[in-house]
């Protein structure tokens, strides 16, 4: 076998394997070398080449979201590893194993005004959860630092930092490895919880318990704890479509519901008790809601971390949601309450004027994804890109063996494409991503990809702009919003699809919309773009007028 002569880089490699950190994405570069043939001449590793780090870095994530396991993305020194910093940011919040080796130059050649040479160490301090600065030789420190970053990643669910500086020559090998690296094992320290009294007391007096779910991988909860919230008259449960999680009683349009509450409406739905679990929440609307009308108590699972979203939060129960609903349930006394059929009344009349109201729009964002949401593969996982894309999401209908997921850790539109698909890379499902025109163009080096399962679909809603802000308050009809905050333009994805080799589609009508979805999801020889364009200039009434008529 190949190894890099270099022996920190022999090290950094064999602990690697030895922690089995098996996928590997590579940016081309040069300082980076040593990494690059040990990782590619060994066959325990699958590695990939992408030559843009934004998208090399998102890619990995991707992967890293959908295999729940730690992924590597190696570059080489300089503005290369700045470019890693959106998705070490997003995999930061979105608690996603990444890890980033960073090849660097010497210490003596940094800040002397060497070529390809910035302050690499620390870079991603604010947003990492160990950063591990190795020195130049092979030593018991360096493998003590490596296992510390590589361990952290693996417990933690979070990304780590590793840079590794390297001296010239970069490009030999050896046969033989010349160092045998020191091996720690991860140490997993479970954090007990305790449901006291004062807790029970709590949940089993309340009337209204408000169960609120965020973005959550598929099958997290048992279906018997599901059951139970169930029939549990004191217990409303909302859900986004991101929470992978569905029962006909759980409320999954949050908006739809609480958005014509009147303030008497909001008194009777405030809950006793608040409780979270999962990653962040696309609603705006409940977040105001619940920093307004507070609960007595808001209790988190996470078995990491627990933000204070709310402003109230009383109690951080650090273990997983099953295991904590199996020690509160069997202790949980039935109390008399309307609470959950007092709301899922009002929703069923929402749901009665959903109907009603998308059935007469015309062809629209709001109509396409109506139309779009019914069409999806059943056992499918539906990808989404931030802004406006994830917010109507939240509107319609998706099947409950759909797995749904976006990026909502900063929730950034950089990246949705490249996520996407890395995840579909990393599971045999077949993938559909469904993005805005500006999320797609912004991320359009993704499509620079060598790895794109043939079964890989983008359907991409081409309003012309950035839609949303004409929801969002401020929006004048001059040209200052048209230019610097909607950023009108006249681009489409046929060309970038012929030159990226993926079949192209185009839907201008309800009509074609159906027609061309029939087609889309079936042909599987090679990655397809359906672009649907929809009015510029009417999504905004379209949407606002829903709220009106619920």
């Amino acid at each position: 076998m190949i190894y890099p002569k270099i022996p920190l880089a022999q090290s950094l490699i064999e602990i690697c394997k030895e922690k089995g950190i098996q996928h590997i994405v590579i940016s081309p570069g040069s300082r980076n070398a040593p990494l690059t043939i040990g990782f590619a001449n060994n066959p325990f590793f699958t590695c990939y080449s992408i030559v843009d780090e934004r998208c090399a870095a998102f890619f990995a994530m991707g992967m890293a979201q959908q295999l729940r396991q730690p992924v590597a993305v190696v570059c080489t020194s300089g503005s290369a590893l700045l470019n890693y910093y959106p998705a070490v940011a997003e995999a930061f919040y979105s608690q996603i194993p990444l890890v980033v080796l960073s090849a660097d130059r010497p210490h003596d050649k940094i800040d002397i005004g060497d070529g390809q040479t910035i302050r690499q160490e620390n870079v991603f301090a604010n947003h990492s959860l160990f950063n591990a600065n190795l020195s130049e030789e092979a030593s018991l420190e360096n493998d003590t630092l490596i296992n510390e970053a590589l361990n952290t990643a693996l417990t933690q669910s979070g990304p780590v930092h590793i840079n590794v500086p390297f001296e010239e020559p970069l490009y030999d090998t050896v046969e033989a490895l010349s160092v045998v690296p020191k091996i720690v094992p991860p140490t997993v320290v479970e954090t007990p919880f305790e449901l006291t009294d004062a807790h029970l007391e709590i949940w089993n007096t309340a009337k209204r318990k408000l169960i609120l779910v965020g973005e959550l991988f598929p099958n997290t909860v048992e279906a018997a704890i599901i059951e139970q919230w169930a029939k549990d008259e004191s217990v409303v449960v909302l859900t986004e479509k991101t929470s992978n999680l569905h029962h006909p009683t759980f409320i999954a349009k949050i908006d739809t519901l609480i958005t014509p509450f009147t303030d008497a409406d909001f008194d009777k739905f405030q809950p006793e008790v608040l409780l979270t679990f999962g990653g962040m929440v696309v609603s705006k609307r409940i977040k105001a809601f619940l920093r307004r009308f507070t609960p007595k108590a808001h209790w988190h699972i996470d078995t990491l971390r627990a933000y204070d979203t709310f402003g109230c939060l009383t109690e951080h129960f650090t273990t997983t949601p099953n295991a904590f609903f199996k020690a509160l349930l069997v202790k949980s006394k039935e109390v008399s309450s309307t609470y959950k059929s007092d709301t899922l009344t009002i929703f069923n009349d929402r749901k009665t004027k959903h109907q009603a109201y998308v059935s007469g729009i015309p062809f629209s964002d709001f109509k396409a994804f109506e139309i779009i949401s019914k069409k999806l593969p059943q056992n499918s996982q539906l990808q989404m890109s931030n802004s406006s894309a994830i917010r109507y999401l939240q509107l319609v209908d998706v099947h409950a063996s759909v797995s749904v997921f976006c990026n909502r850790g900063t929730s950034g539109i950089d990246g949705s494409t490249t996520t996407a698909i890395g995840a579909a890379v990393a599971t045999a499902t077949p993938t559909v991503l469904v993005t805005g025109d500006i999320s797609f163009f912004y991320d359009s080096n993704a499509l620079w990809n060598n790895y794109i399962p043939a079964n890989f679909k983008i359907i991409l809603i081409n309003n012309g702009g950035g839609g949303i802000f004409r929801i969002l308050p401020g929006h004048k009809e001059n040209a200052t919003f048209n230019t610097y905050f909607e950023t009108s333009h006249g681009l489409t994805a046929e060309h970038l699809a012929k030159m990226f080799h993926f079949n192209y589609a185009v839907a201008k009508d309800e009509a074609t919309l159906e027609t061309q979805l029939q087609q889309f999801f079936t042909e599987n020889d090679k990655p397809m773009i359906l672009e649907v364009f929809t009015p510029e200039k009417v999504n905004n009434t379209i949407l606002l007028d829903y709220f009106k008529n619920l």
